[in-house]
């Protein structure tokens, strides 16, 4: 009878203890999922902008942005690209994942005001030999004429498998030692140009509203900085609080329609035969101000993959106009034909121009800064008296 009464009082002291532990395993794991909750909550209130905060990592998973099956409905659909096929059917997409971030690159809330010139610079991952030259020529981050210079790349994703690990890998290591990559994890492709510039645009307007200036354009040009400077600087009553953009202005321009072109734009797309005025993407500068208002605009317009163009369309809603700058060369220039093109003494004066090649960004950049450089005028052109 006695051991009959202990071992039932056995069975019911380990039932407790079971039922104990089952309960605190319990709250743990909600105690867990509510504070995975709260950070999903902190990131999604900040417009699901980064995975990476001060390049530290979450662990929870992103929503991906879903197919708008809709457009396969319009007229046509049918019969276009795959490439247009997802323009249609993504681009009421406007925020990714966000793989690398630099939060703090216009120096925090306190010091960002002091940030004179951002340069913002378009770049494919694979690009890392164009990325390394110019942090060692033009877009180096510097003081210039007691104004502070600094630079971001912008960046996405591309390939798969064991070759897009690969990449990103490259672009951490990059990250770790240059802190000046944004990467959002979207197919980084011609297609989706107008979406990079745009996750800026909303980057900036969360990280970096008072930079006064920024030159915005592609990893392939050359760019003197020091004569930006001097421009920007010669501006009157604006300080990059006012409305500026301006670079190799194109006007009377239209969607083309002839399918095997690059820019190929179907009716689809885009409705209208005219584009309103813009800057060639290669490169312009305009105002935090005037990056702002664009960013606003955008919030509106649907996504058109060209993305100078698109620049174009919410400069025009904003009622703002794009102008002119004789020193931004995005298309074709010339010089006599029995000159060097890469003559420093051809470009000195001139503020950007377009296709580059690394090598030779890297020797122009050194060849305009040599102390002794000397350039005298012959017959309205300047050549090289070294």
């Amino acid at each position: 009878m006695f051991r009959v009464s202990m071992g039932r009082q056995f069975k019911v002291r380990m039932s407790l203890l079971l039922g104990a532990l089952l309960v605190a395993v319990y709250l743990w794991k909600d105690s867990i999922d509510i504070k995975n909750h709260n950070q999903q909550d902190d990131v999604d209130s900040a417009g699901q902008t980064g995975a990476f905060i001060k390049n530290q990592t979450f662990s929870y998973t992103w929503p991906r942005c879903q197919q708008d099956v809709s457009a396969a409905n319009i007229p046509g659909f049918s019969g276009l690209s795959d490439d247009n096929k997802n323009v249609l059917y993504y681009r009421h997409c406007r925020h990714f994942p966000m793989l690398l971030d630099i939060p703090d690159k216009c120096g925090g809330a306190d010091e960002s005001e002091d940030l004179f010139l951002l340069l913002v610079i378009k770049s494919s991952p694979v690009n890392y030999e164009r990325r390394e030259v110019l942090r060692k020529t033009w877009a180096a981050e510097r003081f210039h004429k007691g104004v502070q210079i600094r630079r971001i790349f912008l960046t996405g994703t591309m390939k798969a498998g064991l070759e897009k690990e690969r990449i990103d890998q490259l672009l951490k290591l990059e990250q770790r030692t240059s802190n000046d990559i944004l990467q959002w994890d979207f197919n980084d492709s011609f297609f989706n140009l107008t979406l990079k510039q745009v996750l800026f645009f909303e980057w900036m307007k969360k990280n970096c509203q008072q930079a006064r200036f920024l030159l915005n354009g592609d990893d392939d040009v050359f760019a003197n900085t020091d004569n930006i400077v001097t421009y920007l600087q010669s501006l009157k009553d604006n300080d990059g609080s006012k409305h500026l953009f301006t670079g190799y202005l194109i006007t009377d321009a239209g969607p083309i329609r002839w399918q095997k072109s690059k820019y190929f734009v179907p009716i689809q797309v885009y409705r209208s035969d005219s584009y309103p005025p813009y800057c060639s993407g290669g490169g312009f500068l305009l105002s935090g101000h005037t990056a702002l208002v664009i960013y606003n605009m955008s919030m509106s317009i649907p996504m058109l993959p060209i993305d100078d163009v698109y620049i174009g369309m919410c400069l025009a809603k904003a009622n703002l106009t794009a102008v002119s700058h004789t020193g931004v060369k995005t298309h074709e220039w010339t010089i006599p034909s029995d000159k060097d093109q890469y003559d420093p003494c051809y470009i000195k004066e001139m503020l950007l121009i377009h296709n580059f090649r690394p090598w030779d960004i890297h020797l122009m950049w050194h060849r305009l800064n040599e102390p002794n450089l000397k350039c005298d005028k012959i017959n309205g052109s300047e050549t090289n008296q070294l």
